[in-house]
């Protein structure tokens, strides 16, 4: 079983007298820095100089340039995996420097001198704000990379703690460990779950059900995601109480129909890829391209026509229509 972190293993304390830096100021920078100083750390922004400063400093921060961050005690680096090897960071030998993916550890992208932590929340950027505010927290998984110091671990529980990541419990896991669910979960679960989705609309269709009936079943009803809440609320069993008699024996009495395809055998080869570091050397060229092959997968799959068709549904049936 995994070892999990709560709030009392987290000691502010372990900070005393630290300052600290936020790199970057976007969907997560931004949600760290207000977080960890409404918990009383003394809290830099270091970016570049274009809109985030502007918006770091409207926000009351203290905001200079990206290399600043190398005077600090604290460094939480949030910005894109791919950017991060790339920036002039050169911590002191005392320094923590905490990222919020373990992808660029795990795959040899950057090693800082000193103390290295990871805390990543499973949560989206403006939530990890949200949910502060709301004083619910969040699940993270937290590790120590590197202990230089001693403290690496003390000082990684305490800004969890103060970044609201140890509310709802924190995992221990490693770089590696928390990259490769991450990234199997975009590249092999994500994948899978599409095709079964289209394959479903497909076999619809062919029944004569409207597009819109099938879209409000999957998505626009809103009732997909409360199932998926109640599963995480009250769990798998007694979230079926909550399904009819029918709906509980098709679900039930169906299981298995699709034991015969070797789905297993391809999310395996596809996690081979992540494992073996080919998908990171793949981003990397990717990356010093200019991006092109992901602008062609956005145009081929993100169109504007597909915006408009999911627009228009939107426009005609949920939120929206209580809205207007």
């Amino acid at each position: 079983m995994a070892k999990i972190y709560y709030e009392a293993d987290g000691d502010l304390g372990a900070l005393t007298g630290q300052s600290v830096a936020v790199v970057g100021y976007g969907n997560q920078g931004r949600s760290w820095a207000l977080n960890l100083r409404d918990s009383g750390l003394d809290v830099r922004v270091c970016v570049r100089a274009d809109a985030s400063r502007d918006q770091a400093r409207d926000d009351g921060f203290e905001a200079g340039a990206i290399e600043d961050a190398n005077d600090a005690d604290i460094l939480c680096v949030l910005i894109p995996d791919d950017v991060i090897p790339l920036l002039p960071l050169a911590p002191r030998e005392q320094a923590l420097t905490i990222v919020a993916s373990g992808y660029t550890l795990a795959f040899d992208r950057f090693e800082p001198a000193g103390d290295i932590g990871m805390i990543a929340p499973r949560m989206l950027g403006p939530e990890v704000r949200q949910c502060y505010v709301e004083g619910a927290g969040f699940i993270t998984a937290v590790g120590v990379h590197h202990d230089a110091t001693g403290t690496a671990l003390a000082r990684t529980l305490a800004v969890a703690k103060a970044l609201g990541g140890l509310r709802e419990g924190a995992i221990e896991m490693d770089a590696r460990q928390e990259a490769i669910l991450d990234l199997a979960v975009e590249q092999v679960l994500s994948p899978a779950l599409t095709h079964v989705n289209t394959a479903f609309v497909g076999s619809m269709l062919e029944q004569g059900i409207p597009l819109e009936a099938i879209m409000t079943e999957l998505v626009l009803s809103g009732e997909v995601e409360r199932t998926y809440g109640l599963l995480r609320e009250r769990g798998f069993v007694e979230q079926m109480e909550f399904h009819s008699p029918t709906s509980q024996y098709g679900q039930l009495s169906r299981r298995g129909s699709f034991d015969h395809l070797d789905v297993a055998a391809k999310m395996r080869e596809m996690v081979d890829d992540i494992t073996s570091g080919r998908f990171a050397d793949e981003w990397d060229e990717e990356r010093d391209a200019g991006h092109p092959r992901l602008a062609a997968l956005k145009k081929e799959h993100c169109s504007e026509d597909i915006h408009a068709l999911e627009s228009d549904m939107r426009n005609r049936l949920g939120p929206r229509v209580r809205r207007s």
